[in-house]
């Protein structure tokens, strides 16, 4: 494996890396840095948490010059949280540097103080589509004298339906840029859109970190939509996870479904399109502190969340293609961890889960409730079968070892309010008329919240 020395990168970026506890490259990195450095075209087929990010900030950096006060690099990113995580990853890169000025431009965001930040020096802008061409069209972003133009999560760009965005934001740009598409997979859509304006790009191909078959254990658990819940939450109760995500196919499906847990006791927010940008902010702070451990999310809201710890992928709905469901479980097992992804189908399921085994060449495991937990909560969970058992999850009544009952000593921490609260107790997210006695069962047996207790088993 090659230096960052050897890539052809400067002393001052190897010391910002350094600095920083990153000590060797990825091997998107090791294969990106030196043609990106020699002005190629560059076509990079990688997963999530390969290092990508870097892969290209790093050569845009080296090559950058602070001295125009013009835009020399674009980076266009499908999503407003994507754009942020890239945003704080060159901030990072140049955090000992004032010469060199970034802009994230995303909706959600007052569009003035983006305005007046465009007016001054500016030379790598992030953004998502939309934003963007709201400020080409105010004449407020000019790319005239654009040198870099980064695609990044290019095959969610399109499967999202940013095509006609993304082809009038490259039409602004001049024909002499050189052009960065980073993307997990390679559909029609982002071949054709490279065929059409790359110039003889250089592919890249990283088979060496497969995050869906390596460091992701798989399964796949048959239920049906009312018992979905239920399932979700035993698999929670018996793995603890430190942190997990749960994806929905709707926003309204994860509304439902977060204030349905959050009324079982679960420390749990949710993460779609409808919130506010500052509001989603707040929940991912939240999320990436471990102050809740349950983010139920959409696809959109989650595409490019990079947060440390996620132990946990729970595919509540499964994806409709083998795009989404690489992005879903490739927020776990990251950074050389392993994790686990939980995916549930119902008899409906059956032809998106052919697809998906189709796309991954690989079959995925079905397994049981008691195949799938911790071996040793098998005797654990077989107790709590018993209706004289309290099983794996703490009981509101359950004693303290100080003698106070798990319900006083929450209502002294000054967290009984929250965690007690109205709202459904159970049930399918969907449709707790169907079966509310179901749901009142649910409420009694884990409105202790045993997710509170962190860590995977």
């Amino acid at each position: 494996m090659q230096s960052f020395s050897q890539l052809g990168l400067n002393r001052a970026i190897q010391k910002v890396l350094k600095t920083n506890g990153i000590g060797q490259p990825t091997p998107i990195q090791e294969k990106a840095i030196p043609l990106i450095l020699k002005g190629q075209d560059v076509i990079a087929q990688a997963q999530t948490g390969t290092g990508k990010t870097l892969a290209f900030i790093l050569p845009i950096l080296e090559r950058l010059n602070p001295e125009p006060t013009h835009p020399q690099a674009l980076i266009i990113a499908p999503t407003r949280e994507l754009a942020l995580q890239i945003t704080t990853e060159v901030k990072r890169m140049i955090a000992d540097r004032e010469d060199i000025h970034v802009l994230a431009a995303y909706g959600g965001q007052d569009v003035e103080r983006q305005v007046k930040k465009l007016k001054g020096k500016v030379h790598i802008v992030i953004g998502t589509p939309g934003r963007l061409i709201d400020h080409l069209d105010r004449g407020t972003l000019k790319l005239s004298n654009l040198s870099y133009l980064v695609l990044d999560e290019a095959d969610q760009m399109l499967h999202i339906g940013f095509l006609s965005e993304v082809e009038e934001i490259i039409s602004r740009t001049p024909t002499k840029r050189q052009t960065l598409l980073f993307s997990a997979t390679m559909p029609g859509q982002v071949q054709d859109l490279a065929r059409r304006y790359m110039k003889k790009p250089e592919q890249i191909h990283v088979r060496g970190t497969n995050v869906t078959l390596d460091e992701v254990k798989q399964y796949i658990v048959e239920t049906t939509d009312r018992a979905k819940q239920e399932t979700l939450c035993k698999f929670i109760d018996l793995y603890r996870p430190f942190l997990a995500i749960i994806f929905c196919r709707t926003k309204r499906r994860a509304s439902k479904l977060n204030e349905a847990l959050k009324a079982l006791g679960y420390e749990t927010d949710e993460l779609h399109g409808d919130l506010s940008q500052s509001k989603r902010e707040q929940v991912m702070e939240r999320f990436r502190q471990a102050k809740i451990q349950l983010l139920v999310a959409t696809d959109v809201a989650a595409r490019g969340l990079d947060v440390e710890g996620v132990t946990h992928v729970f595919n509540y709905d499964i994806p409709h293609d083998t795009e989404s469901y690489i992005h879903r479980i490739g927020r776990t097992g990251r950074a050389g961890g392993t994790g686990i992804a939980m995916t549930f189908v119902t008899s409906r399921d059956t032809f998106y889960l052919k697809q998906i085994e189709k796309g991954i060449k690989s079959p995925i495991k079905r397994k049981s409730l008691e195949e799938v937990m911790p071996s040793n909560q098998k005797e654990e969970s077989t107790k709590s079968q018993s209706p004289q058992s309290k099983g794996v999850v703490r009981h509101k009544k359950a004693r303290t070892k100080s003698g106070q009952t798990e319900g006083k000593r929450r209502r002294d921490s000054g967290s009984q309010s929250k965690r007690s609260g109205g709202g459904r107790r159970g049930g399918s997210a969907e449709s707790d008329r169907r079966n509310p006695t179901q749901g009142r069962s649910s409420g009694r047996s884990r409105r202790s919240g045993t997710s509170r207790r962190r860590g995977p088993r």
